[in-house]
């Protein structure tokens, strides 16, 4: 291979998708030869040519109902003032969907007839010409068009091709894709893991959303850091797919290959869109065929899948691709952007009074959870630096609107209990969905304030009174009506890995040089006691080693301690219990729910309380996390 080159630009993501769409239409890569199928295997298939009825639907005169069959003419007089006896030569007994006998054109329907000794039969009114029959062609008849080009072919669609005598039907071929993940550090699940590994699920989420949308996803083996082993690769699946996707090794480090080795098969078309996450994705095309360079981060490549490679997808298909659903929102809190890039920001939204909420989840284009959890995408646009909290957004929905507005919106302390909550509300019917988002117990005093949650979280403690959220209810919120309902009593402490290797014993260790601290974000009611605890010590914010260092959860707490990258960090006893780590007590404190007023007969919060005080599975699963006492769950402590 030639010696590698960097292309990586930063083309505006319109002009990338006219040049891309410019040059797959010069090549001709979404023209694919219909083939045919047999009816029985068409369902969800798209019709490459309009279908016409070969035959009529019925194709005989048969009766509609139970009854006699007769010549119409045969009953002119019948009445009840003069009913009329049809010799048994004059009627047939008929069975719903039996042909019409000959010389017949009506039925009457056995409720209306008696029947006499001599088998004759009495009817009390005459019949109509055709009167419950169902003539030729009624349905259907034979040339009429059945389905046009380019039809999604339904269930009910099957009916209609059979009852004409259509066996088969040409539709558009299902665009073959071969998915190739790359990187020599990339393992397949299952496989022992070494410090540096990482397991390969991207392909299993490409190959799905491909799946989705109709084509017939391939997934490669992986293919290491090595030139020569993926232009052989890449050559092997562009000659057996219709389009390649190569995931990872898109960017320009020294192990990224899929740009140079694109360029020495084919014609790379762009490397490097303003967007964000997503940058580095190639378009490319060899031999005449689509490859796609997404990026290996799930999120960047998830993006990346939907921006570049279904519009080809739908193209083979026949398929307009339509924007996906979208809605209205207003912004919950502000958000920043860099100004030069579209920025596709993971939310999620829940309906609030009458105003359906946005709140931005994580933005790290690793993290994949932001989308398993996400309800949607926001665009910044290239032009702005952010938008302001209360602006309304246009976000495009990842998740159904219904499931949405059944969503409880959580903002405040986090708490492993939350997790309790949203699996068994998910359990409930109707289905009610909780959104949480974690931005500490001030945040979510703040929510409530703004009118922007169902209910917020918050342990936070007042230093001069020694009472429990309270004062921070009265300071805060003294215009909302709301009650103030505990939730749990839990064990605060400081966690260390097992054996506690550094000889920690309290928050005077953390002014020690060789301890590394993993803090709370500003407002959560674990900062503020950490922050109590210092002060009395009289120690200082900045000799604490990592101070500064923020995570939002209990679990990142602890999962920093359990992997090493730092020595301790406040949290409760339950994410110590759930990644085997020691833990020192340091305070037992008070988990209360706000909720106010306006909410407490709302379905979705009356379906949160129910189970708090009624269902023993919620009981015996929190308490077997450790670390809590639900003596108070579900008692009011403060109302205004």
């Amino acid at each position: 291979m030639s010696k590698r080159t960097i292309y990586l630009s930063n083309t505006p993501l319109a002009e990338a998708q006219a040049r891309w769409q410019e040059a797959v239409d010069k090549a001709g890569c979404t023209t694919l030869a219909p083939e045919t199928v047999a009816v029985d295997d068409a369902l969800g298939r798209i019709t490459a040519r309009p279908v016409f009825a070969p035959g009529s639907s019925p194709f005989y005169n048969g009766a509609a109902m139970d009854g006699i069959a007769v010549d119409f003419r045969a009953t002119i007089g019948a009445s009840e003032a003069s009913p009329l006896r049809l010799a048994p030569a004059a009627y047939r007994p008929v069975n719903t969907g039996a042909a019409m006998p000959a010389n017949t054109n009506a039925v009457i329907m056995i409720e209306d007839v008696h029947f006499l000794a001599d088998n004759s039969a009495e009817i009390l009114a005459p019949a109509t010409p055709w009167q419950h029959v169902r003539t030729v062609g009624e349905d259907i008849v034979a040339t009429e068009l059945l389905l046009p080009e380019n039809h999604l072919i339904r269930p009910i669609d099957l009916g209609a091709l059979l009852a004409t005598g259509v066996g088969e039907v040409a539709v558009r071929q299902r665009p073959r894709v071969a998915v190739i993940p790359t990187g020599s550090e990339v393992v397949q699940p299952g496989e022992k893991l070494v410090p540096g590994n990482v397991i390969e699920f991207n392909s299993r989420i490409l190959a799905g959303y491909l799946s989705q949308w109709g084509a017939v996803a391939d997934r490669h083996a992986i293919v290491g850091d090595d030139e020569r082993a993926l232009a052989a690769a890449i050559g092997t699946a562009v000659a057996e797919n219709d389009m390649v996707i190569v995931n990872a090794g898109a960017s320009a480090g020294s192990r990224d290959h899929t740009a140079a080795v694109l360029a020495e098969l084919g014609e790379v078309i762009v490397h490097g869109v303003n967007i964000k996450p997503g940058k580095p994705v190639i378009l490319a095309l060899v031999g005449g065929r689509p490859v796609i360079g997404l990026p290996g981060y799930p999120v960047s490549a998830v993006l990346t899948l939907n921006l570049f490679v279904k519009p080809l997808v739908d193209a083979c298909l026949g398929r307009e691709s339509a924007p996906p659903p979208a809605v209205t929102a207003t912004l919950s809190r502000p958000l920043s952007s860099k100004m030069g890039v579209v920025d596709f920001v993971r939310v999620k939204l829940g309906r609030v009074d009458d105003k359906l909420m946005v709140t931005p989840t994580g933005r790290g284009a690793g993290a994949v959870m932001t989308l398993v959890q996400a309800d949607g995408i926001l665009a910044v646009p290239t032009a702005s630096e952010g938008i302001g909290a209360g602006e309304e957004v246009r976000v495009e929905l990842l998740r159904d609107l219904a499931e949405i507005d059944n969503t409880l919106v959580f903002i405040g302390s986090h708490d492993n209990i939350l997790d309790v909550l949203a699996n068994l509300l998910h359990r409930c019917r109707p289905l009610v969905r909780l959104s949480s988002s974690h931005v500490g117990s001030m945040g979510g005093i703040m929510a409530v304030k703004r009118g922007e949650a169902h209910l917020a979280g918050t342990h936070l403690l007042d230093e001069a009174s020694g009472d429990y959220n309270v004062p921070f209810i009265r300071k805060f919120l003294t215009e909302v009506p709301l009650k103030l309902i505990n939730l749990a009593w839990r064990e605060q402490g400081l966690l260390v890995r097992r054996g506690n290797p550094k000889g920690i014993r309290g928050f005077a260790d953390l002014g020690r040089d060789d301890v590394a601290f993993i803090n709370r974000q500003r407002g959560a009611g674990t900062r503020i006691l950490t922050d109590l605890h210092l002060k009395k010590l009289g120690i200082a914010p900045g000799r604490v080693k990592g101070y500064d260092r923020e995570e939002y959860t209990h679990m990142t707490v602890a999962q920093a301690v359990a992997s090493g990258s730092a020595d301790t960090g406040l949290a409760i006893r339950a994410s110590a219990v759930a990644l085997d780590l020691d833990f020192l007590p340091v305070a037992r404190e008070r988990y209360d729910l706000i909720v106010p007023r306006r909410f407490a007969d709302d379905p979705r919060v009356a379906a949160l309380f129910r189970l708090i005080g009624g269902s023993g599975e919620f009981r015996e699963t929190v308490l077997a996390l450790g670390g809590y006492n639900l003596d108070d769950c579900g008692r009011v402590m403060y109302e205004q």
